[in-house]
């Protein structure tokens, strides 16, 4: 069950939230609009956040990029307000569960929320593949769980088989107020990059198998222990639409050009010219089929709008190192969480 984020209709400019509910305009189609009073923060105030997200720390000349705000078609995306959120969220817990742009989204986050209270402690730990950042005096925690594929990756005879029906990682999520869930890029990896040998579904070992199938096994395998392990009183469930790259612009229809390198301006909304991600398409299946409620962040059309919005060889690697996939912060996951927001504190 895919619950639908959406506000009812307003007129444009109108700050207020009202009236939120299943009728009304859809958050996730519109346009990227210049915003001078953007971006929602300055990253040289968030010494924490990975260095390969840092644009302009790492060199980037142009600016623009940073003053794009979301606006939907028919209503406004509320501001995102740090206090607010954290007054909201007193003696929880979020947790992002997912690969890079699960850590993306979540750095996001925690510097939108540590530069809306600067003179809050924050206490910022990280565990084997779990990063934490609280704040003491909300007792509010958002943390990060590293697991790129959701199911499991073990080690049999020297082999490290990925487990397409296997999710044991399940016990470092359960209880967990609300659950933000991403898998998509590393099932392409090949060669050295891959980070499993064998592929096992039942007691069947595979070599290797068509990528999007192991994806869907593994995404139904994710939403039977949804529906099996979550509380929907207790816990709000997540899962974070694709997030696109943009190493091919043939896909915008620009075949002479060569990558996101470059690029400074978003794509006109509201639709996007290329195919629709098949990715995106078996994860909507997927979402549709499950029996506990889970929203859904589709933010694949609107970022796919944003082939500005990547590091490109503004990241860790410098030019040696092209990134097309993550994002540059500030930038766009801040909108994905502007729609996390809304989604948590505007959609009853």
């Amino acid at each position: 069950m895919v619950l639908v984020l959406s506000l009812m209709n307003q007129t444009h400019g109108d700050s207020n939230v009202s009236g939120l509910g299943s009728k009304g305009c859809d958050l996730f189609q519109g346009s990227w609009v210049y915003d001078d009073s953007y971006p929602l923060y300055d990253l040289t105030n968030c010494p924490f956040v990975e260095k390969e997200f840092d644009c302009q720390g790492n060199g980037r000349p142009d600016k623009d990029y940073l003053k794009y705000r979301w606006q939907p078609t028919g209503c406004d995306l509320p501001r995102f307000d740090g206090r607010d959120f954290l007054m909201s969220l007193r003696g929880k817990r979020i947790m992002f569960v997912g690969d890079s742009l699960s850590l993306n989204q979540w750095q996001s986050l925690t510097c939108m929320l540590h530069t809306a209270v600067p003179q809050a402690q924050h206490i910022d730990t990280r565990v084997a593949g779990l990063s934490s950042f609280t704040f003491p005096i909300y007792n509010v925690s958002i943390m990060f769980y590293r697991n790129v594929f959701l199911v499991d990756i073990v080690q049999e005879n020297g082999k490290r088989v990925l487990k397409l029906d296997s999710m044991e990682s399940s016990e470092m999520w359960k209880g967990v107020d609300a659950l933000i869930f991403d898998t998509w890029h590393w099932w392409l990896h090949t060669g050295r990059k891959q980070p499993w040998d064998l592929i096992e579904e039942g007691n069947v070992k595979y070599k290797d198998m068509n990528r999007l199938v192991a994806f869907e096994k593994a995404l139904r395998t994710w939403a039977k222990l949804i529906d099996i392990l979550v509380d929907p009183a207790k816990t709000k469930v997540f899962f974070q639409g694709v997030s696109p790259d943009h190493a091919n612009a043939s896909d915008w229809g620009e075949p002479n050009v060569k990558n996101c390198v470059g690029q400074k301006q978003p794509l006109h909304g509201p639709k996007y010219p290329g195919r629709p991600h098949p990715a995106e398409v078996v994860q909507k299946e997927v979402l549709h089929s499950m029996s506990n409620p889970v929203y859904l962040l589709d933010i694949t059309t609107l970022s796919q709008l944003r082939k500005d919005g990547h590091p490109s060889i503004y990241g860790r690697g410098g030019h040696n190192d092209m990134d097309c996939s993550h994002w540059c912060l500030a930038g766009v996951p801040d909108t994905w969480n502007q729609l996390l927001s809304a989604a948590l504190f505007h959609n009853d």
